[in-house]
């Protein structure tokens, strides 16, 4: 590989750690958000719909990861 097509992908790669990086904080809120709810809307749609958020975001985060693993080995 060349040092251009390198140059490229290491910037790639940290555009999608900053993504990663945002998208763990919003995870965070929201676990947040569904934690502090009331005991009465524990087990509501509310609550279900946030669980589900975490679980989608967590998901994401997740695949981020991977795809810049993948990039780093390119790289090497």
């Amino acid at each position: 590989m060349n040092k251009l097509r390198r140059k490229k992908l290491e910037d790639i790669s940290a555009k999608l750690s900053e993504l990663q990086e945002m998208l763990a904080s919003l995870q965070e809120d929201e676990e947040e958000y569904r934690d502090n709810m009331p005991e009465n809307l524990q087990g509501g749609e509310r609550y279900e719909k946030a669980d589900s958020a975490v679980d989608a975001i967590e998901s994401a985060v997740s695949s981020i990861e991977e795809a810049v693993d993948y990039i780093s080995t390119a790289v090497e």
